[in-house]
């Protein structure tokens, strides 16, 4: 194995997805469908371009279907074999085949912090990727993950994906305090969890996307818990931004928060006008749509 190569990725996905409901009260948000396709797919997807190897979901009980779509279906793949529908028998086996998936579970709901920490014994002592299932972002021929690999092997620490913040969402996100090292990288020196406005250190907010060192478990291991009793992962990144060992990476891509109802909304105009099948189609239907309003 090349030295410090990223083969894993960890996807917590034991939260209720109660901003979902009532679609996630009888399968995971992170199973809802945007176009074709399950929104935890598209990230796995990213994952699998960005090199990675190992896909570790840390689930909950009830969570079952998002193990069973990674997996194989002899039953569906037979019919599909036996009735020359070719495309989407490989289109199933592309799932099972593209990367290996291991499943751990948080059986309390201790907060994003603990859901990474319960990976602890699966990730081992390798640098891994924490993609959270249900926030899509599109970077055509540069994955966000692997542009936190590339800032990774260059600094060789920690790095977490970043955005301009507007003012008003600032308070919904960790934000950080930093100095520019060069283009789109910056290193960070401490962040705050959900800020008022006046109080945010900058503008710049931690989402969706993260590249941890082994130390993450150690940071974790002296965060306390906070609101709710919850272990907050910003807390753990703010531990190790303060002792000089957190980058962060000002992403390239368009995100969409699709465990959120608008930002589902807006994912699936987003990737229905990019379909290959369908985006010609829907396009011209969404133009004569909107003469309509």
């Amino acid at each position: 194995m090349v030295k410090n190569k990223v083969r894993k990725a960890v996807f917590p996905a034991a939260g209720l997805g109660t901003r979902f409901l009532p679609a996630s009260k009888s399968i995971p948000k992170e199973m809802i469908t945007v176009v074709d396709k399950p929104i935890i797919q598209y990230i796995v997807e990213e994952a699998v371009e960005s090199g990675v190897e190992q896909v570790i979901l840390v689930t909950a009980r009830g969570k079952s279907a998002l193990e069973d779509h990674f997996d194989k279906v002899y039953e569906l793949e037979d019919l599909l074999d036996r009735r020359g529908k070719k495309d989407l028998l490989e289109a199933s086996r592309k799932l099972w085949n593209m990367i290996e998936v291991v499943s751990v579970r948080q059986h309390e709901p201790l907060g994003l912090g603990h859901a990474f920490y319960c990976a602890k014994q699966v990730v081992g002592d390798e640098p891994f990727l924490g993609m959270l299932p249900d926030d899509m972002v599109d970077s055509p021929g540069y994955p966000c993950a692997k542009q936190l690999i590339d800032v990774y092997h260059k600094y060789d620490c920690s790095v977490v994906a970043l955005m301009k913040t507007p003012p008003e969402l600032i308070d919904k996100y960790g934000m950080v305090k930093f100095e520019q090292v060069e283009g789109n990288v910056v290193k960070m020196f401490d962040c705050v969890e959900k800020p008022r406005p006046a109080d945010a250190p900058s503008d710049l907010g931690i989402v969706a996307r993260y590249l941890f060192t082994p130390e993450i478990f150690q940071a974790l291991e002296e965060t306390k818990p906070g609101v709710g009793g919850e272990i907050q992962i910003t807390d753990a990144i703010a531990n190790l931004a303060r002792k000089g060992r957190m980058y962060g990476c000002i992403f390239s891509g368009e995100r969409f928060d699709a465990g959120d109802k608008f930002g589902y909304l807006q994912a699936t105009v987003h990737y229905a006008l990019k379909h290959p099948e369908l985006g010609a189609r829907f396009s011209d239907w969404l133009k004569q749509y909107l003469k309509k309003i």
